[in-house]
Formats: C-alpha cells, sequence, structure tokens
C-alpha cells in the first residue's frame, strides 16, 4: 500500500479531521498554464496529448510544479469512451470537440462495439502507471470518467451545444433509444473506472456536466440512475470497493438530497448554492467539494483571499470539506491569482 505524503484529500473524503481542507482544481491540467500551451503546439492536437502517456503524464504534473496542490488529476477528456466505440472524435481550435459520427437510432445504438478497456483505452491505463511512478506517494491521484448522460449528449449532438436540444428531444421522443445509450454507456463507464482504479488512481470522480438541463424528474430517470448504477457496481467489488467516489452534477442542486444518497462519498457543488446550505440539506452523509466561481480568479489576490476566507468560516470546524472551483479553471486565469486561491486555502481560517 501506497503511504502519501499529503494524505488531507483521502482524509477529508473519509470526513476525518485535517489540519486545513485540502484543495484541487478542475482542469488544473491545462489550458491557463503557459508549459500546458507549449506542449500542445509541440504535440500538434489535443488527443496526441491525451493519447501519449508520456505527453499526458507531464501534463498532469505541470501544475504540481507551480503550486502547492493536495492532489493531481489524470490528464485525459470524458469523451474517450465515445472515441473508443468508433465515433471518430476529434478537437477543432476554438470549436470544441466533434464527432465524425452521432447517434440517433437504436440501430446506431446496437452497432456501438463493447468496450475492451485493456486494449481500447491501454494509453489511458499506461498515463495512469507513469504519473504514479513520477508522483513517488507525494499526493493522491484522481481519475475520472463523464457521467453516461453528459457523455451520451456529446454522441447525439455529434459535439457540444450549449443547450444539447437534441439528446433532451430524444429524452421525450425516443426514451428507448436513449435509454439503451445510456445501458451501455454505464456498462463502458464501469469498466472504465474499474481499469483507472486498477491502475493506480486513488480516488474516482463522476461529471455529470450537463445534468443540470434536465428537469428534476428526468434528471432522476436518465442521468442519476445510471450513475448509482456505476457507484454501486464499484463499491460491490472488491478490487475497487475502498476507492472513494466524487459524484459533480452542474446547475443540479435541486437534486442534491438524492445525489447524496446515491452511494457516493463526496458531492461537487457549484455556486448556485452556498456549502453551508448544502450541507445543511445533506448532514455529514457525504463529504462536499467546492464552489468557488471560476470567475473569481479574475479579480485580486485580496478579493480572493477574502473569499476563501468567507468560505472556510461559513463551513466551520467540520470534516469533510475539499476546496475547489464550482466548474473547469478558465483558460486566461492569471497563475498569481491560482497561486494565492491556495496560499489562502493553506492558512486556514481566521
Amino acid at each position: 500500500m501506497t503511504l502519501y505524503n499529503n494524505t488531507r484529500l483521502l482524509q477529508a473524503l473519509k470526513r476525518q479531521p485535517v489540519d486545513v481542507p485540502p484543495v484541487w482544481l478542475m482542469r488544473q491540467a491545462g489550458r491557463y498554464l503557459p508549459e500546458y500551451r507549449s506542449l500542445r503546439t509541440k504535440a500538434g492536437d489535443f488527443l496526441t496529448l491525451c493519447q501519449t502517456p508520456q505527453l499526458a503524464t507531464e501534463v498532469t504534473l505541470q501544475p504540481l510544479r507551480r503550486f502547492d496542490l493536495d492532489a493531481a488529476i489524470l490528464f485525459s477528456d470524458i469523451l474517450t469512451i465515445p472515441h473508443a466505440m468508433g465515433l471518430g472524435l476529434s478537437f477543432q481550435e476554438g470549436e470544441g470537440p466533434q464527432f465524425e459520427r452521432h447517434i440517433e437510432t437504436m440501430r446506431d445504438v446496437k452497432a456501438l462495439p463493447i468496450l475492451e478497456v485493456e486494449e481500447d483505452l491501454n494509453y489511458v491505463l499506461d498515463a495512469v502507471y507513469m504519473i504514479q511512478e513520477e508522483l513517488r506517494g507525494s499526493v493522491p491521484l484522481i481519475g475520472f470518467a463523464g457521467s453516461p448522460w453528459t457523455v451520451a449528449c456529446y454522441m447525439i449532438e455529434g459535439g457540444s451545444h450549449k443547450n444539447f436540444i437534441n439528446a433532451r428531444k430524444m429524452a421525450y421522443q425516443a426514451p428507448e433509444v436513449l435509454t439503451a445509450l445510456l445501458e451501455k454507456l454505464t456498462i463502458a463507464t464501469i469498466a472504465y473506472l474499474k481499469g483507472q482504479i486498477l491502475a493506480g488512481v486513488n480516488v474516482v470522480m463522476l461529471f455529470d456536466t450537463w445534468g443540470g438541463l434536465l428537469t428534476p424528474e428526468y434528471y432522476q430517470s436518465f442521468s442519476l440512475v445510471y450513475m448509482q448504477k456505476i457507484i454501486a457496481r464499484l463499491k460491490a467489488d472488491a478490487s475497487t470497493a475502498n476507492t472513494p467516489i466524487i459524484l459533480f452534477s452542474k446547475g443540479a442542486a435541486v437534486n442534491l438530497e438524492a445525489m447524496a444518497d446515491s452511494g457516493v462519498d463526496a458531492l461537487g457543488v457549484d455556486w448556485s448554492i452556498d456549502l453551508s446550505s448544502a450541507r445543511k440539506r445533506v448532514g455529514a452523509k457525504v463529504c462536499l467539494q467546492g464552489n468557488l466561481d471560476p470567475a473569481l480568479l479574475f479579480s485580486t489576490p485580496e478579493k480572493i483571499r477574502v473569499a476563501v476566507k468567507s468560505l472556510l468560516n461559513e463551513w466551520g470546524a467540520h470534516p469533510g470539506l475539499i476546496v475547489n472551483l464550482g466548474h473547469g479553471i478558465e483558460q486566461h486565469t492569471p497563475l498569481e491569482n491560482v497561486q494565492a486561491l491556495i496560499a489562502a486555502v493553506h492558512e486556514g481560517r481566521g
């Protein structure tokens, strides 16, 4: 068993006392860092970075060299599963992800192959091995996958969209097709996360980025139920049962109680709800992660410090807090402001 020099994240996920709350940032390995932008230029495209374990390892480690973060997060993408299923993923600069083929009918769903993680996504597993060798027990490593609903949104739309209207229409017009797709993605996601855990990640996170687009009823039917299946399978498997799971559904705070009952260890919370209100609603059942607005990092170090102190004081001495943003760090975020946020968290309350 690996002994970690920095155990704040693992302690917080168990809702154990820590000296100060752990802090890490969604998308901390990425485009706000000049060294990342330089490496991406050399690599030629985003997928090459993801699919080359040595490069993915380097990107994962870049923010840890700059900042005193309490965790590393695997550099990858939530769309690796549909890419491995043959939909032809590409990333156009300034346009986001695009697929050569998209899902419209039951025939399309049935044509999707069964995912063989060790063959189809071996580059992700190889990156996990390499990253852990480089980390040498300094901090825990977070792995992740997109939720079935969120991944399905891209597969149905054929790429990114501000409201994923075609996926939402399918929920009303052809729920049997959507359900079949979500079932297939659920099976693939269980295998994918298990593969990451066996390769060495210490925590896994489900990114349900587009769960908040659904009505509360449809959130339960088309998003949460499939995440619950993933969580239940991982928790029932002896090889993965002890790995903490974080669930993040952006814009879905109305469903907070149901999320807390899903079996996860922690819930990510965005800035649409304050953490003290979230804690009152879910009690000490789960750890909470969040929830600073990424736009805060475009203010000043002093304003950032004030906001962090306010969050920490509001939370108080309760265990089970992970400080993070309420969504991914933005591209042009000033580096000195990231440093200010991390330093303020590690100063603690006061």
